[in-house]
């Protein structure tokens, strides 16, 4: 594949939302560690590198360093943030603590732009662009030129022309900067010359290719759990090897009110092997007493596999197991330099030994609406394409402390009744909306008697790419009707709470 962006992580906290931002123009790009050899680099072949930021100082003993001969690529490089004192660094430059030269600049911060240089052009002389450095360049690199500044910062943009490499001190990435798209689209075509040719028709192209290639007349195991990314992947695979598809759909009692019933449906009926597993007893056997989250999360991982393994002995020679997996439960689970946020059952979550021949992971570079674009392209239904997201452990994470099915009933019917007026409200920019029953109970009144019953937390989400989110501002009548219908609806709640967190710093599911 021509018209490749690599971009290199020092462990910036943007780093997923540049590979969006670079994907929404229709070029194909990944995300890969800072230390990445530079052997796997060339073999990439990438048409550009991007450097994001990240919370190191670039004169700290230590401090993360690409392989240099990134340098000698002879490819057009864009340095962010870090990145951008990073290359004034190199190449000899000098990058200082701004609370010793310069007042610390962070936030919206208006920035005056040359806009003679590609990297500005058809923008305004100025805008507001975000800024978030405690260092900054104070000696200009020979050969670089300012091609932006602010109040406080002379050097916000910095430019090589015989190199082709940029460097900008704020980030463009974060809707904030007002024109960011802007500037990354002239790298992308204007520095770099790059072709919009990465779509989703030319993925399915790619993909059946190398699936047809991997699989041959083998056989593969696909774990449907019913939600978007277990369905594209089954429409994907199903396209490149057909009857040779198997999906497993395992209903371990930790779904939504109805949907095991509401999958079977849809699944048995589209001309797939489609099998439906009973497990109920079985996890929540395996869950008797946990209550630390990462051990849930392992439990149902190891119970899901050999489940699967069960199957395939059933079913035949099975080779391959296939799984929705998506890039940000990639990159949440720990790869490279990311810091692990939560192990997710079918990445961080997987137990070590398992008897198929591999792991088949069609959806593992694609963020979620990647994803839905990608179904509609396969032509699945749209209330499939645009179901509520929900987690490969099920409701097992939306219950707080040790998994009862007197719990998991509680919280079915409470979420049941939240999406059902969430829905009936049609409440904008909404991305993800559900129900957890928390382990607090407090006391309450009901009728004439005093009860101490269980707290029910409400959860809505608005975001773009699930990486960062805000909380959504559903209307007080809602929430209103919402609480009194779970208080007089469902047994054993006495008080129901709305979450008004952020992601960072909460994730957006509770454990």
């Amino acid at each position: 594949m021509k018209n490749k962006v690599l971009i290199l992580n020092f462990g910036g906290q943007y780093g997923m939302l540049i590979a969006r931002r670079v994907r929404e123009n229709n070029v194909y790009c990944e995300l890969l560690p800072f230390n990445t050899p530079i052997k796997k680099i060339k073999e990439f072949n990438p048409s550009a590198i991007i450097f994001t930021g990240g919370p190191n100082s670039v004169y700290a003993e230590n401090s993360p360093k690409p392989d240099d001969s990134v340098f000698s690529l002879g490819i057009p490089i864009f340095g962010i943030c870090y990145g951008c004192q990073l290359i004034a660094e190199r190449f000899g430059g000098k990058v200082e603590s701004v609370s010793a030269i310069f007042h610390r600049e962070y936030g919206k911060t208006q920035t005056f732009f040359d806009v003679n240089n590609e990297l500005f052009s058809g923008l305004p002389e100025k805008s507001i662009t975000w800024m978030s450095h405690g260092d900054e360049i104070t000696v200009l690199p020979d050969g670089f030129t300012a091609i932006a500044h602010s109040k406080h910062c002379p050097f916000a943009a910095i430019y090589d022309k015989k190199r082709k490499i940029y460097g900008v001190q704020f980030h463009p990435e974060v809707t904030h900067t007002v024109f960011g798209k802007e500037i990354l689209k002239n790298f992308l075509f204007n520095t770099a010359r790059l072709t919009p040719d990465w779509t989703m028709e030319s993925f399915i192209e790619k993909s059946v290719k190398e699936i047809k290639e991997k699989v041959g007349d083998g056989k593969v195991l696909l774990a449907l759990s019913g939600g978007v990314d277990s369905s594209v992947s089954a429409a994907l695979i199903g396209k490149a090897i057909g009857k040779n598809l198997t999906c497993v759909f395992v209903d371990h009692g930790l779904m939504r009110l109805d949907e095991g019933n509401e999958i079977e449906q849809v699944f048995s009926n589209r001309g797939i092997n489609f099998i439906r597993i009973n497990a109920e007893d079985r996890f929540l056997s395996a869950l008797k007493g946990v209550v630390e989250p990462e051990r849930k999360r392992k439990i149902i991982g190891e119970q899901f596999i050999r489940v699967f393994e069960e199957v395939g002995k059933q079913i035949g020679k099975v080779d391959f197991l296939a799984q929705g997996t998506i890039y940000p439960d990639v990159i949440e689970s720990g790869t490279g330099v990311a810091e692990t946020i939560k192990s997710h059952h079918n990445v961080g979550g997987l137990p070590s030994a398992i008897s198929f021949k591999e792991i088949i992971e069609p959806l593992r570079l694609l963020f979620k609406d990647e994803v839905r674009a990608l179904g509609r392209e396969l032509e699945l239904p749209e209330y499939m394409v645009n179901r509520q997201p929900f987690p490969g452990p099920g409701l097992a994470i939306r219950v707080i402390g040790e998994i009862t099915k007197e719990k998991l009933d509680i919280l079915r019917k409470a979420d049941a009744i939240f999406r059902d007026e969430t829905e009936k409200a049609k409440v904008k920019n909404v991305s993800q909306y559900f129900a957890v029953l928390t382990n607090m109970r407090s006391v309450g009144v009901m009728g004439d008697g005093r009860t101490y019953e269980y707290a029910v937390a409400l959860r809505s989400v608005s975001t773009e790419d699930f990486m960062t989110c805000v909380w959504t501002k559903i209307p007080y009548r809602v929430l209103e009707k919402v609480s009194s219908r779970i208080v007089n609806e469902v047994k054993g709640v006495n008080r129901v709470l709305y979450d008004v967190t952020g992601k960072p710093p909460a994730t957006v599911e509770y454990e």
